[in-house]
């Protein structure tokens, strides 16, 4: 399943949050890619207007992550 959005944080409201296609960085690159890492962390990777992919953040599994899945009927 596709990963539309992860939270970082105890408390909802407050955690960092990131969806697919956000730009980031001052609109130089958007978010490409959210995946669960091995140890059950998970990473961004983003996207450089000439498709450049890149590891942006790494977040590990001892950190509260909310993640929010696409879903297609």
């Amino acid at each position: 399943m596709d990963i539309r959005k992860i939270s970082i944080g105890q408390d909802y409201k407050t955690a960092m949050h990131y969806i697919v296609n956000q730009p980031v960085l001052n609109g130089d690159y958007t978010v490409h890619l959210i995946k669960v890492s091995d140890e059950g962390g998970a990473k961004v990777y983003i996207a450089s207007k000439n498709n450049e992919i890149l590891l942006w953040k790494e977040f590990s599994a001892s950190m509260p992550i909310s993640f929010e899945y696409n879903i297609s009927f």
